[in-house]
């Protein structure tokens, strides 16, 4: 994977040297934090871009996109409107050969040129690793084009794969009915803090984060632990944790995710990280209204 820091050009000349060359640093850093936090490796640093490998392509993806939601919720802050600060993400999964630190071969090269092929905010990769990437994230991903590809015979298809949260939700939703349905909601609560979702409020994310829609104090859960999205006026939660996810309806069994999705439906519990046999003391409640 190779992360390029988009607009650092544009940050120099906006704010100076000294600061830009600052903002620059704590991006690198965000962005080498996130990729061990995904059990990757900084390869190396090349001026603002990073060059990393994964071990899977899921870990790949979700590192992708976890370093775009915390550079725009850590770095970007106190910047000015005319000021965009973002990142470049080209990836693609495949045998490399390692010596003497560094890393070579044909995939290596394949994601070097998806890096080159996506712009500021976006994470471009290979039909080859969309295909290995679980239902939930493969969901999320869309064909961008089929196009040639330096040192490639065959031309390669391409595909972006989404993380900002209006496209996510405007991907699954599709077209709309033309009788407009009734109105239904989902309300989520944690220490005395409410959000509802509703055709306004499409979707939400949940996690240690202070960025969160509900940031939550559990030592166990991961920033962007989950996300909740209303599709079709139906309602899904998406675990996205490395510890997985709680969560007991009401006249229900337990059920536990990690990496997949259910849909919510009257009253709930949501724990993450813990089981509610161990008696977790940081409990999101959801209530679905119609």
């Amino acid at each position: 994977m190779f992360a390029d820091i988009s607009g650092s050009t544009r940050l120099f000349e906006t704010l100076g040297d000294e600061t830009a060359r600052i903002k620059v640093s704590e991006c690198l850093d965000i962005l080498t934090g996130v990729i061990k936090s995904h059990n990757g490796t900084v390869i190396k640093t090349i001026g603002d871009e990073v060059m990393c490998t994964f071990e899977s392509a899921e870990d790949a993806a979700l590192a992708a996109i976890e370093m775009n939601e915390t550079l725009q919720e850590d770095v970007t802050e106190g910047l000015s409107d005319s000021v965009v600060l973002s990142i470049r993400v080209g990836m693609h999964f495949g045998p490399a050969l390692m010596e003497s630190g560094d890393v070579f071969g044909d995939a290596v090269n394949v994601a070097a040129r998806m890096a080159a092929q996506a712009k500021g905010d976006q994470i471009i990769t290979t039909q080859s690793t969309v295909d290995l990437l679980p239902p939930v994230l493969r969901a999320g991903t869309r064909f961008v084009d089929r196009a040639p590809i330096k040192g490639k015979s065959e031309e390669i298809d391409i595909y972006e794969i989404i993380w900002q949260q209006e496209d996510v939700t405007r991907m699954a939703t599709g077209m709309l009915s033309e009788k407009p349905a009734p109105e239904v909601s989902l309300v989520v609560s944690y220490n005395n803090k409410n959000v509802t979702l509703n055709r306004q409020k499409s979707g939400m994310v949940i996690g240690r984060s202070q960025g969160c829609d509900l940031p939550v104090n559990e030592k166990l859960a991961s920033r962007q632990h989950v996300r909740i999205e209303m599709r079709r006026d139906k309602f899904f939660l998406i675990d996205q944790s490395t510890n997985g996810t709680h969560v007991l309806i009401e006249n229900s069994d337990e059920a536990f995710l990690r990496r997949e999705e259910m849909p919510l439906s009257g009253k709930g519990q949501i724990s993450l990280g813990r089981s509610f046999s161990e008696g977790p003391s940081e409990v999101i409640t959801f209530n679905h209204v119609t």
